[in-house]
C-alpha cells in the first residue's frame, strides 16, 4: 500500500485523471502517436513484450515480468485496470511507481498535449506516461498489457515487439470491438506485426482461423501454446520442464506456459535467461485480485474478479476443486457487477442449486442494480438456497459471513475486479494472506 504521506500526490493525480475521463473510450492510434511524438517518441527506446487477450493477460504479464526480473533484467510492467490506485498500473521491478514520479510523469504527458489537436482519452494520457517512465528509467525490457482490443489500442505503438502474446478470447467488449469472436481475434490479432514473434493460447476454431489468418497476411511467425499438466498443487510440468506454480486456477496452466513460451523466444534472441531464474521467477509471481485467499473478519475468503463468462467459468471449476465443494457443500457468493457485464452469463457458470447470494453495489463505478441481478440470478437459478441484495458492499459480506454454517464452509468475493480493489484498498488493515487450500 502507497505510505499515508502520498496521499495528496494520490488525490492529485486522481484529479488530473479524472479531467480526461469526459472523452470516453475512443479506440484509434492518431492520438496517442502525436502525443508521444511530442514527447520525444520515449516508446522507441522501449523493447517490449505485447499482452492481449481476453482472460489472463495480467497473470501472463506477471510471470514474464517476474522470470525477466530474476534473470538480472530492469523490467517495466503496465497493465490495467488498478485494484487500489493508479500507480499499481506502472511497476519498475516488481514496484508500483511512486506517486510523486507518477504525477510528474502525468504533468508532463498533459503540458505536451496539441491544444489544437482532438484530446487524448483518459487511457492514452496513461499509457503515455508509462512510456515516459519506462524510458526515462532505460528499464532493458517492458510488459505491456493492451488495454482493450489490440489493433487500435493505446499500446499498440511499437513495430518491433520482442514477442507478441495473444490470450484465450472470449465475447467480451463486443459493443466496441464487434459482434462476433472472428471481430475480437480480428482487433486482437492486430499486436502481430511483420517478422515478430507470436506466441498463442489454445483458441476456439472460429479465433485460430483469424489469429492464422494475420499472422499469414503480416509475416509474423507463430507458436501455438499447449497447456501445462499440473503434478502437484503449486507445481506444473511443460515438455521436460517442471516448475512451481505461484497462482491459483487451472487457468494458470495455460497463462504459466504462453509465459515460458514468450521467455524462451527471448532465450533464442539472445537474451540470458537461465533455468534457475526461471524457476525462481515463477516461483515468485503475484497478481493480486485473482483467485486470492485472504482472512477478513478472523474467517478465509476467497476473491477474485471474475468479471466475464469466461472468468466466472475459471472460477466455478476452480471452487468446485476445493473440500468443501467437492463434498457436496454449497458455495456462499458476495457479489457486484458493473452495468456493462453479461450478467447472464456470469450467474449462469457460478451458481448452483443450494448456493447463497448476497449483492452489493460496485463503489464509485456503474453499477448493475442489485434488485435487478437479484430477480436475474433467481431466474437462472431457481433452486438457490438464499439471495438478498444490500446497499454497501461490507453490509452484505458481514451478513454472509454470520450466516455460515461452519467456519470453513466457503465464501467468495467476485463480479468486479473494481469490486475486489475497492474492498483491498478501504479495508487492509483488515486482512491478510493466506496461503491457498491443497
Amino acid at each position: 500500500m502507497v505510505a499515508p504521506s502520498s496521499e495528496q500526490t494520490l488525490s492529485a493525480i486522481e484529479s488530473l485523471l479524472q479531467s480526461f475521463e469526459r472523452f470516453g473510450v475512443d479506440l484509434g492510434l492518431d492520438r496517442i502517436v502525436r502525443l508521444l511524438e511530442r514527447l520525444g517518441n520515449p516508446h522507441h527506446r522501449v523493447p517490449i513484450v505485447h499482452v492481449a487477450g481476453t482472460n489472463g493477460k495480467g497473470s501472463v504479464c506477471a510471470y514474464v515480468s517476474s522470470v525477466l526480473g530474476a534473470a538480472g533484467y530492469r523490467v517495466g510492467r503496465y497493465t490495467s485496470p488498478h485494484l487500489v490506485h493508479w500507480c499499481e498500473r506502472i511497476c519498475l521491478d516488481g514496484q508500483a511507481i511512486a506517486p510523486e514520479a507518477l504525477y510528474d510523469a502525468l504533468c508532463q504527458v498533459q503540458a505536451a498535449i496539441d491544444p489544437a489537436s482532438p484530446t487524448p482519452t483518459q487511457f492514452e494520457v496513461i499509457t503515455a506516461a508509462a512510456w515516459l517512465f519506462f524510458a526515462e528509467q532505460a528499464v532493458d525490457v517492458a510488459v505491456i498489457e493492451v488495454g482493450l482490443g489490440g489493433r487500435l489500442d493505446a499500446t499498440n505503438v511499437c513495430d518491433r515487439p520482442l514477442v507478441s502474446i495473444i490470450t484465450p478470447l472470449s465475447l467480451e467488449h463486443w459493443q466496441r470491438l464487434g459482434p462476433t469472436l472472428s471481430h475480437i481475434a480480428f482487433e486482437k490479432a492486430g499486436i502481430l506485426k511483420a517478422g515478430c514473434p507470436g506466441v498463442i493460447s489454445p483458441q476456439v476454431p472460429e479465433a485460430q482461423a483469424v489469429i492464422e489468418a494475420q499472422a499469414t497476411k503480416v509475416g509474423a511467425p507463430l507458436t501455438w501454446v499447449t497447456p501445462a499438466e499440473a503434478i502437484a498443487p503449486g507445481r506444473a510440468r511443460l515438455g521436460d520442464l517442471e516448475y512451481p506454480l505461484a497462482l491459483a486456477g487451472d487457468m494458470q496452466l495455460t497463462n504459466s506456459a504462453l509465459a515460458i513460451a514468450a521467455i524462451e523466444q527471448l532465450r533464442q534472441q539472445g537474451w540470458q535467461i537461465s533455468a534457475e531464474a526461471l524457476q525462481r521467477g515463477m516461483a515468485a509471481t503475484r497478481w493480486p485480485g485473482r483467485l486470492q485467499w485472504i482472512r477478513w473478519q478472523g474467517q478465509s475468503l476467497l476473491i477474485d474478479g471474475a468479471h466475464n463468462g469466461a472468468a466466472a467459468h475459471a472460477l466455478r471449476h476452480y471452487v468446485e476443486s476445493l473440500p468443501p465443494v467437492r463434498q457436496g457443500r454449497p458455495v456462499t457468493w458476495v457479489m457486484g457487477m458493473l452495468s456493462t457485464k453479461d450478467h447472464s452469463e456470469i450467474f449462469r457458470a457460478l451458481l448452483r442449486p443450494g448456493d447463497r447470494l448476497y449483492l452489493v453495489p460496485v463503489p464509485d463505478h456503474s453499477s448493475a442494480d442489485v434488485v435487478d441481478l437479484a430477480i436475474l440470478a433467481q431466474g437462472i437459478c431457481p433452486a438457490i438456497a438464499h439471495c438478498q441484495t444490500f446497499t454497501g458492499l461490507i453490509d452484505g459480506l458481514t451478513a454472509a459471513t454470520s450466516h455460515r454454517e461452519r467456519p470453513d464452509d466457503l465464501q467468495v468475493l467476485c463480479g468486479s475486479l473494481y469490486l475486489i480493489g475497492h474492498f483491498l484498498g478501504e479495508h487492509a488493515a483488515d486482512i491478510a494472506d493466506l496461503t491457498p487450500p491443497a
